[in-house]
């Protein structure tokens, strides 16, 4: 979850400042990078219970104890809610999973030693607390009532909203885990072009990391329960954008849509008014109920665009949001996976042709199946484990181009490895668990805390 900016900035009087926001996004090549951000699930690893704020040994103890790694600490009020260092930043999900937003990196080495170094720093000050991390998309055990809240302004907001749009909003708040690439465009055709091809792909990325197949200790007969929340969540603020592959296309439009997207908050002297259900066209307008006469500035729409929850997104760069959380090698395999793709004109090109033709229906009909049936769904007579393969082919293609070596002499290509043996078994991280509840754990998800922890 994105780190609320401080009310400021110029006041919005057009539309065309927010439209000019996001082409600020547009870079050229040479300055194109990778971000990546996944979150995890704190544990006791004695009774593998969730974690308090409060305590000796709570999450606000977890994120003292990183502060001897040079992070530095993210307050409202008395309340640390978060790190920052160097462009990166440790944030707190509503249900205290802990994530990591990676800062933008170059090459996919780099993304790979900041996992391989979090991961360390984490388990060093957690182990003494008696806390673990654990990798899946949906929490195996835990139960809506004995989550832990976080104490951020935010979330005492959305909490009551969200029950009011979807019977699975807390369920996305509290139980689930993703992993997250960010990625650049260099105008807004290749914004449009970029949009249109990860919309479609995104159920297949879906189902290459489907990683959450229990809930409250059992099978819960998906895949991917947590692309399942999803889909019972908001309406207002979810899904597929069938509005991007309409002609005309671009950032105005997404305006558009953003602009009568309900709001959650308003940030003002450090404090979140609560405007929820509330548009920002109305805002703008300066006839906002909850603030009336007063206008936004452009920090409240930089806020506004991190509450909004599409398959992708669009900030100042692509955000890639279908994949369930998982094990460390998948951290580095999701932006592998759509970085080979955008950042290769012939990669791209090859994925627009994949995907060009399929309609909204074969769209909408392929993000319905994966949840349930991963690498077995249906796009057009086609399996998505076929076009998963022609995906990773593109994306290795990409990487190879690409050629940003380490000091070694491997290419990123190597992150693509976990994904090519799943789509060479056919069973996805989700399936393997699920033999393994069946066999080697005697129908019992409690060594899930020992086989997917960090």
């Amino acid at each position: 979850m994105s780190v609320p900016s401080h009310a400021g900035g110029e006041i919005v009087t057009e539309k065309r400042q927010l439209v000019a926001f996001l082409e600020a996004g547009c870079k050229p090549a040479v300055q194109w990078r990778v971000g990546t951000e996944h979150e995890k699930f704190p544990f006791r690893r004695e009774s593998h219970g969730s974690i308090p704020y409060e305590g000796r040994d709570g999450i606000r103890a977890l994120l003292d104890g990183l502060k001897r790694f040079g992070w530095v600490g993210v307050h409202e009020g008395d309340k640390l809610i978060g790190l920052s260092q160097g462009g990166s930043n440790i944030s707190l999900e509503p249900g205290g999973q802990f994530e990591l937003s990676g800062a933008p990196r170059e090459t996919l080495h780099e993304t790979h030693f900041e996992t391989v170094e979090h991961l360390r720093q984490v388990r060093e000050i957690g182990s003494p607390l008696g806390i673990g991390m654990l990798g899946l998309g949906f929490h195996p055990t835990l139960r809506r009532e004995d989550a832990h809240w976080m104490p951020k302004g935010r979330y005492a907001i959305m909490r009551p909203y969200m029950a009011k749009r979807g019977q699975l909003g807390h369920d996305m708040m509290l139980r689930t885990c993703t992993i997250q690439a960010n990625l650049d465009f260099g105008s807004e055709a290749d914004m449009v072009k970029k949009f249109r091809v990860s919309l479609a792909l995104q159920p297949i990325a879906t189902a290459l990391f489907a990683n959450s197949p229990f809930t409250e200790g059992k099978p819960n007969g998906f895949l991917s329960s947590r692309a399942h929340v999803w889909t019972d969540t908001d309406p207002d603020r979810t899904g597929d954008l069938p509005f991007v592959f309409e002609e005309g296309f671009g950032f105005e439009r997404y305006v558009d849509y953003a602009l009568d997207v309900p709001m959650y908050f308003v940030m003002r002297e450090g404090r979140y008014i609560d405007v929820s259900g509330q548009s920002f066209r109305a805002f703008a307008e300066g006839r906002l109920p909850g603030l009336p006469g007063e206008l936004p500035t452009m920090s409240d729409w930089a806020d506004h665009l991190t509450t909004i929850f599409p398959e992708v997104r669009l900030k100042r760069f692509l955000e890639m949001r279908g994949a369930d959380g998982g094990p460390a090698a998948h951290i580095t395999a999701l932006p592998a996976l759509w970085a080979g793709i955008f950042y290769d004109g012939a990669a791209l090109d090859a994925a627009w042709d994949l995907v060009r033709s399929w309609s909204r229906e074969d769209r909408a009909e392929l993000k319905a199946q994966v949840a349930a049936k991963g690498l077995r769904a249906t796009v057009r007579g086609r399996n998505a484990r076929d076009v998963a393969r022609d995906m990773l082919a593109m994306a290795r293609a990409g990487l190879k181009a690409r050629a940003r070596k380490d000091l070694h002499g491997a290419d990123e290509t190597r992150f693509l490895d976990p994904l090519d043996h799943i789509v060479e078994t056919g069973r996805t991280r989700a399936e393997q668990l699920l033999a393994l509840y069946d066999r080697a754990w005697g129908r019992s998800v409690e060594p899930a805390f020992e086989e997917c922890a960090y």
